[in-house]
């Protein structure tokens, strides 16, 4: 996949991002990590296992490290698909190819993954509960209709891309980006993946809190 980008926000996640950037570019050779300040050695980490590093000198959040890596991606004129990538193993990597798949064969603009389509995805009770509040508000406001509107795991064409704006540097960058993609009219498509929420993740709290976030972000933006 040699005119892919994977564009992977990262901070703080030292203990596991190296393993995620060694078993992405065997399949995804042009891998770039955005480190957010981070306090560790994130970014020699991922440095080692082969991904371009971009470095914030200050953090300034998800939104803005995505924004960040996907316009270094598109520095490469060869670059047709970048896929958006979480540091901390939640996403699988076949997910992402098959969804790469899907805009090669021009199903649509843009590709959202979603854990709702099928059963894989095992989710808490409450965090489930949060997701589908956050899903009917962006529904009801970008007017673009999905099953997970907050899923990490994306696969965007090269025009979408290049006509991306994220301005919400935090967790509502998600809702944001789907609007974007509505107002301009790009084809969007789901595709069914599974985000295995582990022990790591949950000692930081991204079981709950991640989904408590990105609602208030979403109310006060």
């Amino acid at each position: 996949m040699d005119d892919t980008w994977l564009v992977i926000p990262l901070f703080n996640e030292a203990p596991v991002v190296g393993d995620v950037v060694t078993a992405a570019r065997r399949t995804f050779p042009h891998v770039v990590c955005v480190d957010d300040a981070s306090t560790d050695a994130s970014a020699e980490v991922a440095r080692r296992a082969g991904a371009t590093v971009v470095q914030h000198p200050v953090n300034l959040g998800q939104g803005a490290a995505l924004q960040t890596g996907l316009r270094y991606a598109l520095r490469d004129p060869l670059m047709r698909h970048a896929v958006t990538f979480d540091a901390d193993g939640q996403h699988q990597v076949a997910d992402a190819a098959a969804m790469v798949a899907r805009l090669r064969a021009g199903e649509a603009d843009a590709v959202f993954g979603s854990r709702f389509l099928d059963g894989r995805t095992q989710l808490p009770p409450a965090k489930r509960v949060m997701l589908r509040a956050g899903v009917a508000w962006s529904n009801a406001t970008t007017g673009v209709k999905m099953t997970d509107a907050h899923n990490g795991l994306r696969a965007l064409s090269r025009d979408v891309v290049a006509g991306l704006n994220l301005t919400q540097n935090r967790m509502a960058h998600a809702s944001e980006l789907v609007e974007q993609v509505g107002r301009r009219g790009w084809r969007t498509v789901e595709h069914p993946v599974e985000i295995l929420y582990t022990d790591y993740s949950r000692a930081k709290g991204q079981s709950m809190w991640n989904s408590v976030n990105i609602l208030t972000e979403l109310l006060f933006r």
